[in-house]
């Protein structure tokens, strides 16, 4: 009898209408992208449609191998359960052949089954219930986290008899969004992400001032610095800018979209970041990065590797504590350890 995961592309090769089920957001959305170019390749003829986050969509509308975006509101205060219906809806309607979960989360393993699709594959890599194989039929046994995470969600696709070819991100960035960065980025400059996700994944404020003034010292050497629209990162980049007073160093935080980013960092000859999703969208884009990340589990999947690419990491002894030091003080203690003369040499290295 033939291994129904191994013979999955086989049973499925001739869908015109694919589905992936991917509520992540920035930097899940961007390891994401290489598996849905193998998809693409695989099935030329078929519309490709991803239902993703709300930011997710921003980052997959510049993927050319991606023919529809579905925006999902996850945020607790602005999500309405008749609008997650009304998709629900819609989805079901497309009357989709194939539909494929790369994370196996519990809420998208729900919004797979929910799409109505008549062939489902999955990735076991989030928490096993009786019911998980109600909702998807085929299972593809979880990828080893010694992988990048982009490269776990193509193997998913090669235990499912997906051929995969070269690794490949190719985003484009719009034209529009290239003249706005053009306009405000001097080319060549180094790009500064100082936010994270967490404050606990962030390099303390007082770091990235004292690595601002050590790479200045290059009288003809450019800085941009960019955050999100929270108003805590908002705040942080102005402080920032405030303490290095000094005008090589611009900061954006207005009017600032996913595909300006994108173009803000693609006219950098370097990215200096926290272990967040513009560390890889730098990384997507081809542009050499420099990094500051504490150890932890998955250190291994989500640090950027490669010949261009670079970080620190912090020993912490924070992770399995019931009372973290770091929690009791606000900012991340371990990440304050890693001094920015480490962090200025390895972009002078990338500069060349």
């Amino acid at each position: 009898m033939p291994d129904p995961v191994s013979g999955f592309h086989l049973l499925t090769r001739s869908a015109k209408k694919i589905v992936v089920v991917d509520l992540g957001f920035l930097g899940d959305s961007i390891h994401t992208v290489p598996a849905l170019h193998v998809l693409k390749r695989s099935h030329p003829d078929s519309d490709l449609h991803v239902v993703t986050s709300v930011l997710g969509a921003d980052v997959l509308g510049l993927a050319p191998c991606v023919d529809r975006v579905w925006p999902v509101e996850l945020h607790p205060q602005r999500r309405r359960l008749k609008d997650q219906f009304d998709i629900i809806r819609m989805l079901r309607q497309e009357r989709f052949d194939l539909a494929v979960n790369f994370s196996g989360a519990d809420r998208t393993v729900v919004w797979t089954a929910a799409t109505g699709a008549e062939h489902r594959l999955a990735h076991e890599a989030g928490r096993h219930h009786f019911w998980n194989r109600w909702f998807i039929d085929t299972w593809v046994p979880k990828q080893s986290r010694e992988l990048p995470v982009y490269e776990q969600r193509r193997q998913v696709l090669a235990a499912a008899g997906y051929r995969l070819g070269p690794v490949e991100f190719g985003l484009e960035v719009p034209e529009d969004a290239a003249k706005w960065a053009e306009n405000r980025v001097m080319k060549g400059s180094v790009h500064l992400s100082i936010n994270a996700s967490s404050p606990f994944k962030e390099w303390p404020l007082p770091r990235w001032a004292e690595l601002c003034r050590l790479l200045l010292k290059d009288p003809e050497l450019h800085l941009v610095a960019t955050c999100g629209p929270a108003e805590r990162e908002r705040e942080r980049l102005v402080h920032l800018a405030e303490a290095v007073g000094n005008d090589r160093l611009v900061a954006l935080n207005k009017d600032l979209t996913i595909a300006r980013l994108a173009a803000v960092i693609g006219r950098c000859a370097v990215h200096v970041g926290a272990d967040s999703g513009v560390t890889h969208l730098a990384y997507a884009l081809g542009i050499p990065t420099v990094s500051v990340f504490r150890d932890y589990a998955g250190l291994k999947e989500w640090a950027p590797r490669g010949r261009n690419h670079w970080h620190l990491t912090a020993n912490c002894e924070c992770e399995f504590k019931v009372q973290p030091a770091c929690t009791m003080a606000g900012e991340a203690r371990c990440l304050a350890t890693i001094p920015p003369e480490a962090v200025a040499n390895l972009v002078s290295n990338c500069l060349g």
